[in-house]
């Protein structure tokens, strides 16, 4: 019985101790899984935030691009450029790039830093830094543009004589009729002839005082080429000149030196611009009305004596003209007192006629004077109303820039089969900006507006010769107040 006893006893405390392993046991298993539960959670919120964080970090790096960039902004990228820099200067990038940009931006092929990574505080991103572009600066004659009537802008497309705006003759000085005549009709420029000159003082004063009346300075001009063609030489007494052809021997020097001193005597007195050099080439011995006023009656020659003209009325401080475009050298009939007709063919031109004309094209010169001369082989029309000449031939292919000018439309070349206004609404429609002495002005100035109003003429064109005029006006330096 007792070691049966005995037995009992060991087998419960064999099963108490097991129980008490169980327990024990499963009380380290339950330590031990909730420990790696909480270093699981623990990861996986590590993992969690760096996952945040890429994220945010590859948002920031992509917000550049969806901002427009500022016009003219450049991109701060190919070879040379560093990924994950951002500009502080608009004036480097144009562009401000976030940190951790890469990629398309800056072809780096580095991965985008994190916050963490860098060692950066995360934080909201900041927007790209942008400067905008400043509006451009508007020049003198734009300025001016803005602010003028569509009948202030179509008056500046005519040089006339004062007479037309003062209704007297001759006009010797600058009094009310003038100022009252300008206020009517606010036109470009004045153009002078002999019946206005009566002395050098006098004719400073008058063009001086004439200046003052205009609200936007006045072109002042005459013919004043040398020889027979003059206006003050033979008046007033300043340098006498010769005709061009007499000097043609002695060089491109000459041809500059004499420019430079008739146009030192127009400055003295006033003038700012000049109807000259001719262009022309006396190439038909028959023709008058050119002559001897032609630098040559060689193309070559020519061209080269013009070139230098040019440049000589520069440096006298005036600017100047090519007359008269494409070439009247070889007319038989002067437009004066008629039709003048070009017969030869437009290549034939190109090689002989043009050459003079590029060539003070290419030196500088401010105006180009078309003339009343008929081109059988490009237009049955005068020149001056022909857009294939005046626009696709000079403007075009010549490349000529500038202020395009007519010659006088009081010629019986245009007034024996075009009225005033008919004249003017062509002109212009063909490329012409300056508009010399129409038979009538008024009617001109009324044909001008009521095109422009009905649409014949769109008003963009007008603004394009007439900030060409006030163009010329202010590279001569008159918008200052001074001449070149």
């Amino acid at each position: 019985m007792n070691n049966l006893s005995r037995r009992r006893q060991m087998a419960a405390i064999a099963v108490l101790a097991g129980v008490i392993l169980v327990i024990f046991l499963t009380v380290i298993l339950a330590v031990v899984i909730n420990s790696e539960k909480e270093e699981q959670t623990k990861e996986s919120g590590g993992e969690s935030l760096q996952t945040e964080d890429v994220t945010y970090a590859s948002d920031f790096a992509e917000e550049p691009w969806e901002t427009t960039p500022e016009p003219g902004a450049e991109e701060d990228s190919g070879p040379g450029s560093e990924a994950g820099e951002k500009s502080n200067s608009a004036q480097e990038s144009g562009e401000a790039l976030s940190e951790g940009a890469s990629g398309p931006a800056g072809g780096s092929g580095e991965e985008p830093e994190t916050a963490k990574e860098s060692g950066e505080e995360s934080g909201p991103a900041s927007e790209p830094e942008t400067e905008s572009v400043p509006e451009p600066t508007l020049s003198q004659a734009e300025l001016l543009l803005e602010n003028m009537s569509t009948r202030e802008k179509v008056c500046q497309l005519f040089v006339v004589f004062p007479s037309q705006v003062t209704g007297v003759s001759p006009v010797t000085k600058a009094g009310d009729l003038t100022r009252q005549g300008l206020a009517n009709y606010p036109v470009g420029g004045f153009i002078y002839d002999k019946t206005n000159m009566v002395s050098r003082e006098q004719v400073t004063e008058m063009l001086t005082t004439v200046q003052t009346y205009s609200k936007v300075p006045l072109i002042l001009t005459c013919d004043e080429e040398g020889g027979r063609v003059n206006r003050l030489m033979s008046t007033v007494g300043t340098t006498y000149i010769d005709s061009m052809m007499s000097y043609r021997d002695q060089g491109p020097e000459k041809a500059a030196e004499n420019a430079e001193t008739i146009a030192g005597d127009l400055v003295s007195c006033g003038f700012n611009a000049d109807l000259a050099p001719v262009a022309d080439v006396w190439s038909n011995p028959e023709n008058k009305v050119i002559g001897d006023r032609a630098y040559s009656d060689d193309f070559a020659q020519a061209a080269t004596l013009v070139a230098a003209a040019v440049k000589g009325f520069h440096a006298g401080g005036v600017a100047c003209t090519l007359k008269h475009f494409p070439g009247h050298g070889d007319t038989a009939a002067d437009s004066h007192t008629g039709a003048a007709y070009v017969t030869k063919t437009l290549d034939e031109l190109r090689s002989g006629e043009l050459l003079s004309f590029q060539a003070g094209i290419d030196a500088g010169a401010d105006m180009v004077m078309i003339g009343h001369l008929t081109v059988t082989d490009i237009e049955d029309v005068p020149a001056l109303f022909s857009y294939r000449i005046v626009t696709q031939l000079l403007r075009e292919e010549m490349g000529f820039d500038g202020v395009i000018i007519t010659d006088s439309l009081q010629m019986k070349a245009v007034t024996d089969s075009y009225g005033s206004g008919q004249a003017a609404v062509l002109a212009v429609q063909a490329g012409v900006d300056i508009l010399l002495c129409p038979a009538n002005l008024e009617e001109a100035v009324g044909a001008l507006l009521d095109a422009v109003e009905t649409g014949v003429i769109p008003e963009e064109r007008l603004n394009e010769s007439v900030l060409r005029i006030l163009r010329l006006k202010e590279e001569m330096g008159i918008l200052q107040g001074e001449n070149r």
